[in-house]
């Protein structure tokens, strides 16, 4: 064997290098969508503020004017109809994808579109959000501003040379500058793109976030000045003495959560079985919110105002049971009717309601418990959403940036944890992912290092692998072969090598049986029918740099060689050594190991 084979290294490339350049560029251009986005979430805020004005008070102003105290009388049951019917014709004519709450579509464009939105919806969003809103609708704008946030990101990227991670990266950043602007609560905001759109944390899409996040930050600052949509004064939490009351309250939160999921999907499948055009669902659902709107107007617009009422226990128990209902009721009849509308801030309602009701029930029934009805209202308020949402951690933090009192932390843990385990058991999917489930789209919400990452090629490679020397006649192999040559059929390829034993090629069973079908005598060398041009790993890269090798040369199995010479054969990496290494993280998931007691328990048996 005279000639040299083809041996292909892998080519040496800079990743942390090239990975900090690329991290310069997205962040930069995250910087951009920050400060656009904090505009966007005021001109979303000034442009429902003028259709509020306008529509409930006869007035053009940019003043806030809450909708509860309209002077329409009982004309009011007709303001959410007309504004259901102007989005039904938005979402019909324009773009149905500014249907439902933003968090969603958002997801599916991440997941499902490689982090591509229409620009159109970055204008038809905002637009059907200040007509539903401004004519009522009892939604938040946070949802909708976190959309149309991220569809600036992915329009950016879309105009710049960028990879689809990077475009993701931008559009989460969007996403989170979205709900930075509107809460001044940017860590939560990082953590929101993180938990619900990213599903990662890395350094390539935490810096850009970050940026982005505290930029939109600014932005409200300057803007909308530094108070927070609605206020939380001093909280007495009464932890640990409280403690044995705020479980059951992350039990009832759980339920909740959970209970307004399922209604609020049955009564989407109620609306889709109606004999009417889908134009017409919304102003349907319009109706519905017009009359319970006659009876409780609070549930009319955002209601940051009553959220505040709520969490300074400004309101009797009777008022809170009559808005948390009401406002769930409103919500599910409005949302459900295919508009456009955010959950958070109703949401934040009916828990905040929720968690003040039971205090004040325990207080009434046990005056010695002497329970804040502020402090679980607060608790209350995160984790019915941060349940729903299947994400504890950013409500957890949400919560905690707006009372800036490390005293919260504790409280807010229990509860928003206890109701995340509830809900995990009472429902398949989360608020956000079922809409997505339903089209047959698959959202896994838990993330982990990938195993490959972790694993080196020489924890699972084949040390020993069987080699062929390239002198060998094909014929003899495949008499070898077909006696069941147990060294010969280890592997559907093997290693040929040369007379000093170094790697000359890699000959697989196609190619042996192509040139027995050249040369059915099988005279014909290995060598001649091997693959030359061979491209290798090596033993301490990771099993994931090895796999994107193979998949970027389409073979299933790699020679293992030494760094310090490539020719040199120390392993064999096949198909079977990686789903080894899947196989071994799933047998620590699952399979259950004995413990002390129990090995204690069989010695005392055997004695």
């Amino acid at each position: 064997m005279s000639s040299v084979p083809s041996v292909n290294r892998p080519a040496v490339f800079d990743s942390a290098r090239a990975g900090d350049n690329r991290i310069l560029v997205t962040s930069l251009l995250a910087s951009l969508v920050g400060v656009a986005a904090g505009f966007a979430a005021y001109g979303l805020y000034s442009l429902i503020t003028v259709v509020s004005n306008v529509v409930f008070y006869h007035r053009w102003s940019f003043e806030h004017a809450d909708a509860a105290n309209h002077i329409l009388g009982g004309w009011v049951v007709l303001v959410p109809v007309l504004g259901g019917l102007i989005v039904g014709l938005m979402a019909k004519y324009g773009s149905p994808k500014i249907r439902g709450h933003g968090i969603p579509e958002a997801m599916e464009a991440v997941l499902f579109n490689r982090s591509r939105i229409a620009p159109q919806v970055a204008l038809l969003k905002p637009a059907s959000v200040a007509v539903a809103i401004g004519t009522g609708g009892p939604f938040g704008a946070e949802g909708p501003i976190i959309q149309t946030g991220g569809a600036l990101g992915s329009m950016l990227g879309q105009t710049f040379h960028v990879t689809a991670a990077e475009r993701k990266v931008l559009l989460a950043s969007g996403a989170a500058a979205g709900m930075a602007a509107t809460f001044s609560t940017p860590i939560a905001a990082v953590i929101l793109a993180i938990e619900l759109l990213l599903f990662e944390y890395r350094p390539r899409s935490f810096i850009p976030l970050v940026i982005a996040s505290t930029l939109a930050t600014a932005v409200r600052f300057v803007l909308m000045g530094r108070g927070a949509m609605f206020t939380v004064g001093a909280v007495e939490f009464g932890f640990p003495g409280s403690l044995p009351w705020y479980l059951p309250l992350g039990i009832l939160c759980g339920l909740a959560a959970a209970g307004f999921s399922k209604a609020l999907y049955w009564i989407e499948d109620q609306f889709e079985r109606l004999p009417v055009d889908e134009l017409w669902w919304p102003a349907i659902g319009g109706l519905g919110l017009g009359a319970i709107a006659l009876f409780v107007p609070r549930v009319l617009g955002v209601g940051y105002g009553t959220i505040s009422d709520v969490l300074n226990a400004r309101l009797a128990l009777d008022v809170l049971a009559v808005i948390m209902i009401a406002k769930a009721a409103a919500l599910l009849v409005s949302l459900g009717s295919g508009t456009s509308g955010g959950l958070l801030a109703p949401m934040f309602t009916v828990g905040a309601a929720l968690g003040g009701l039971y205090a004040g029930t325990v207080n009434h029934l046990w005056p010695a418990a002497h329970l804040s009805l502020s402090a679980f209202a607060l608790v209350a308020m995160a984790a019915v959403f941060g349940a729903a949402a299947r994400a504890p951690f950013t409500f957890i933090i949400f919560a905690f940036e707006l009372t800036r009192d490390y005293e919260s932390v504790l409280p807010l843990m229990i509860v928003v944890v206890v109701a995340h385990g509830i809900a995990l058991k009472l429902m398949p999917n989360s608020i956000m992912t079922e809409k997505l489930a339903r089209r047959g789209l698959r959202v896994h919400q838990e993330y982990e290092v990938d195993p490959l990452h972790q694993i080196t090629v020489a924890a699972t490679m084949d040390s020993q692998p069987p080699t062929i020397r390239g002198e060998m006649k094909t014929g003899e192999l495949a008499e070898r072969i077909a006696a069941h040559d147990q060294q010969l059929t280890r592997h559907q390829a093997l290693l040929v090598v040369d007379e000093r034993g170094e790697l000359a090629g890699i000959l697989t069973r196609g190619d042996l049986v192509r040139a027995l079908e050249r040369d059915p005598s099988g005279t014909t060398e290995v060598a001649a029918a091997a693959t030359r041009d061979v491209r290798v790993a090596f033993p301490d890269e990771t099993v994931h740099d090895a796999v994107l090798r193979m998949l970027e040369n389409h073979c299933g199995r790699l020679p293992v060689v030494s760094r310090d010479n490539p020719r040199r054969i120390v392993g064999y990496l096949g198909r079977t050594s990686v789903l080894e290494v899947r196989l071994r993280r799933l047998h620590e998931d699952r399979v259950r190991e004995p413990g002390w007691l129990k090995r204690a328990a069989v010695l005392r048996a055997g004695d």
